[in-house]
């Protein structure tokens, strides 16, 4: 039998947020694949991603607050971790939340109707959904694609679900902890996961093909992370995974580097080499939409894809596989399906995005090596954390907040913070930036709490070498 709606979204996590009480008199259909234990409503972010890591994150900062006693005179030891218990705290606020959403959509309103299953086009605006009671035909006037991304698992030789790996969809719910796990990747999701389970006292050996981590960031910023890294882990930089295999309960990894080739054993392996976008898992192009080759779904300023009445949000379409960025390209989404004739672009200008990891890392606008590459002009100014009166409190002498700036206008194109704190930091130069206020101006227009932090972002900002008249 074949089911009409006015509307169907495709995914629960940022494009759920869409139907509120403005949609009472749509008939409507939300799509979640799956009922197994890594198809939790919610989506990746409140599941697998972005919330249970900083719940881990800030256990694992408690955990390593007695290396930082000594320095201060204080004489902290840390006697052990109860991983069952920290992991039951946080799934234990995660899993009701997931259920209590689904709960929600499946008897909250009447023009709701809730399908549990993966969902393929089949043509033009028509899904079937595979339900555990079977396949069911669904069409729209109106389709939403919101269903994410998932871990993008390297093509190599044994690296497959007989070698009983983790991502970070599985890593969080282990049952104990290792002596020993090493980690597949150098981005944000491997260098977050790396510094909760190192302090919680498992042994990390991080591998990463190129030499650097988190080369994504500001060459200043990845150059001081990696150095940083490279005291708290294992290293393995330029190396290549050629071969996995199991030996018993230990894992045997073969490498190639410049020095040739090397074995490391292992006792458990997170694969976190990036992410790829769940637009074939739909059949994406069945449905004529328009794909990057990357997989991403295309989609204009106003996140409309190449198929009238279908719109796509959050990682199956962005560059930005980021919560917040799913989030204002669901408010996008919404105003355009209520207001036909007031279309909406989304604003990406000034994106921003933090690393969790120790320490910390934020950003927004250009990178240096961005800016020289673009060929525009600019100026930088770097200020340390130990300038200011709180980095003497904290004895911060590696932390540091870095500004990028046109000299003529005194325009702001981008920032960089690395150190405690910093996704909180960053947040007035988005701000400034977001609203057109030159670097001048956001310094000297306001008051700093002194002695506080935020001295820092103020000072880098005084410390630019822009035009005098700018001055």
């Amino acid at each position: 039998m074949d089911h009409h709606f006015d509307l169907v979204v495709i995914g629960s996590g940022s494009g759920n947020t869409i139907v509120d009480k403005r949609f009472a008199d749509w008939k409507v259909a939300i799509v979640e694949k799956g009922v197994g234990p890594l198809d939790s409503f919610g989506g990746t972010c409140l599941n697998v991603g972005c919330i249970p890591t900083k719940m881990f994150v800030h256990t694992a900062d408690t955990a390593r607050a007695p290396e930082h006693g000594a320095a201060l005179g204080v004489d902290l030891t840390l006697r052990g971790v109860d991983w069952p218990a920290v992991r039951d705290r946080i799934f234990g606020r995660i899993d009701p939340l997931a259920s209590g959403g689904e709960r929600y959509r499946a008897h909250g309103r009447d023009n709701v109707t809730l399908y549990r299953g993966t969902a393929r086009f089949t043509g033009e605006r028509r899904l079937t959904v595979e339900t555990a009671d079977g396949p069911v035909t669904i069409t729209a006037d109106q389709v939403v694609v919101a269903v994410g991304s998932r871990p993008d698992i390297p093509e190599v030789p044994g690296l497959d679900d007989a070698l009983g790996y983790h991502t970070s969809d599985t890593v969080m719910r282990m049952d104990r902890l290792p002596r020993h796990m090493t980690v597949l990747g150098s981005g944000f999701v491997a260098t977050e996961l790396a510094h909760v389970f190192s302090s919680l006292g498992v042994e990390i050996t991080l591998i990463a093909r190129g030499d650097i981590l988190l080369r994504q960031e500001d060459t200043d910023v990845a150059r001081r992370f990696t150095d940083l890294a490279g005291d708290r882990w294992d290293l393995h930089l330029n190396r290549k995974l050629l071969r996995a295999a199991r030996a018993g309960d230990k894992l045997l990894l073969d490498l190639e580097g410049p020095e040739g080739a090397e074995t490391l054993e292992t006792d458990e392996l997170l694969v976190a080499t990036g992410r790829r976008p769940n637009s074939d898992l739909l059949d994406a192009a069945r449905g004529g939409l328009a794909l990057y080759p990357d997989g991403r779904i295309v989609v204009d300023e106003r996140q409309a894809t190449s198929v009238p009445g279908v719109w796509a949000l959050g990682d199956v379409s962005s560059p930005w596989q980021l919560r917040h960025v799913a989030n204002h390209e669901a408010r996008t989404v919404q105003h355009n399906l209520l207001h036909p004739d007031d279309l909406r672009a989304s604003d990406h200008r000034y994106v921003p995005h933090a690393v969790f990891s120790s320490p910390r890392i934020a950003s927004v606008g250009l990178t240096e090596q961005q800016a020289r590459a673009t060929g525009r002009t600019y100026v930088t100014a770097t200020r340390d954390y130990s300038g200011i009166a709180h980095g003497w409190a904290l004895e911060d002498t590696t932390s540091f907040a870095k500004v990028i700036a046109d000299p003529a206008t005194g325009e702001l194109i981008g920032a960089h913070i690395i150190g405690p704190e910093a996704p909180t930091l960053i947040q007035p130069l988005i701000q400034g930036m977001s609203f057109g206020l030159d670097a001048r101006s956001m310094a000297t227009g306001q008051y700093w709490i002194h002695p506080a932090m935020p001295e820092v972002v103020e000072n880098a900002l005084l410390d630019l070498p822009l035009d005098p008249e700018r001055q």
